[in-house]
């Protein structure tokens, strides 16, 4: 289907999945003028680099945005990286923890990499929302905040709860669906995309272009996908996500891991099954939910690593829990104990340091959050403390979670 296809097909297309369109009439209207001029819609998603993965829960809008890609629209992918300072508040209790400026530049590093396992990433427009907000002067700030006011933010879910529960909500959470809504006012945005857990903060995007003068975009709404744990939306937050670039044996571990309840919205959700075949799938999930989960679980690597990659992982996981072994192919790690950022002190180095250097974690924080939750081992023993160090000399094995394993050597 290409640029040019009637308006009756290219809403088929966009609405396929979708869990509401508002308003849908502007839809039509903006597409309808779009294939008389000849010039495409721009439609936007927003991602904060809270963390470094993006995960297939993101891949359900990702894929919303292929389409529209095929359909010739230009998609324009913005990184947070100034909104990620804020933080989102959506379905927060409580305020986020605010991260540096250099754990959001480390996060979104490979951002770019991961869109390109779902999107054209030649035909996408990659921008940080940085370049509009840094430049930001305190009168630009007061004129956007008289674009809404606080009883209407108030009516927002997560702050009216917090409101009347008398826990705190800061003015710069306040900011939050605001900036987001300035970066559609820069980039003219006719569509954004969002889960629902971001109707509000679309919502917000439509008021603020109309005070900025321009056409309010359309919200493109779609559903989100409940993580591994089975209750909560999947999210880098509550680890509970599979990444689009995790390893292969990881993925399929971590799918093999859900409950039975979510399989259907997964099977729905995940991309593995064409428009036709989910509903057969589903029905076989009901009679036989294992064997379900072990297609789906080999669709999900093979979607995002081939069919060779998905063989390995099913192998892997047969090894390490149907027959109790440590994966045979371990992947050895050479550190060079000369490395300054190592920071080596007495022949010992930090563990954070170590999973890092080793591949398992992205940042000495993630590593230690890791260890906090008791998701890092040892040679067999899991570790409890972040302050723990390992000895240089000979080789340790590491391993993240149940799956994931490192030999370490040293050099």
């Amino acid at each position: 289907m290409g640029r040019f296809a009637p308006v009756t097909e290219q809403m088929d297309v966009i609405l396929r999945d979708a869990v509401e369109v508002v308003p849908v009439e502007d839809l039509q209207r903006k597409l309808e003028r779009s294939l008389k001029s000849g010039t495409p819609l721009k439609v936007k998603q927003g991602f904060d680099p809270t963390r470094p993965d993006l995960h297939i829960g993101h891949a359900v809008s990702l894929r919303k945005l292929r389409h529209l890609q095929e359909l010739g629209h230009e998609v324009i992918f913005v990184v947070g990286g100034y909104t990620a300072r804020v933080g989102d508040p959506s379905g927060r209790s409580e305020e986020r923890p605010r991260l540096s400026v250099e754990e959001i530049r480390e996060n979104a590093r490979t951002y770019v990499e991961q869109v390109g396992r779902i999107l054209d990433v030649n035909r996408v427009r990659v921008e940080d929302n940085s370049k509009w907000l840094e430049p930001l002067k305190l009168a630009d700030v007061l004129e956007l905040t008289a674009t809404y006011t606080v009883a209407r933010l108030l009516e927002r879910d997560d702050f009216s709860e917090r409101h009347r529960a008398g826990k705190p909500i800061s003015v710069l959470e306040f900011m939050y669906p605001l900036l987001q809504a300035y970066d559609s006012v820069a980039l003219q945005a006719d569509v954004e995309v969002g889960g629902t857990d971001q109707k509000f903060n679309l919502l917000v995007g439509r008021t603020v272009q109309e005070r900025y003068g321009q056409e309010a975009q359309v919200c493109l709404i779609m559903p989100l996908l409940r993580g591994t744990d089975g209750y909560t939306k999947m999210a880098k937050s509550a680890d509970n996500y599979v990444g689009l670039c995790e390893p292969p044996e990881e993925q399929f571990g971590k799918t093999m891991s859900i409950p039975d309840t979510v399989l259907p919205e997964w099977i729905r959700l995940s991309g593995v099954y064409p428009r036709d075949a989910v509903q057969a799938a589903e029905i076989g999930a009901a009679r036989q939910p294992y064997e379900a989960k072990r297609a789906l679980a080999r669709g999900i690597v093979r979607l995002y690593h081939g069919d060779e990659a998905a063989a390995r992982a099913e192998s892997a996981f047969d090894r390490l829990f149907k027959e109790r072994k440590t994966p045979v192919d371990v992947p050895v790690v050479e550190v060079d104990t000369r490395d300054p950022g190592l920071r080596i002190e007495d022949d010992k180095v930090w563990l954070p340091r170590l999973l890092v250097a080793a591949g398992l974690a992205a940042s000495n924080s993630e590593a230690t959050r890791l260890i906090e939750q008791g998701a890092i081992g040892v040679d067999g023993t899991v570790v409890e403390s972040p302050e723990a160090t390992i000895q240089i000399g000979g080789a340790v094995l590491l391993r993240r979670g149940k799956r994931r394993f490192a030999q370490v050597r040293f050099r």
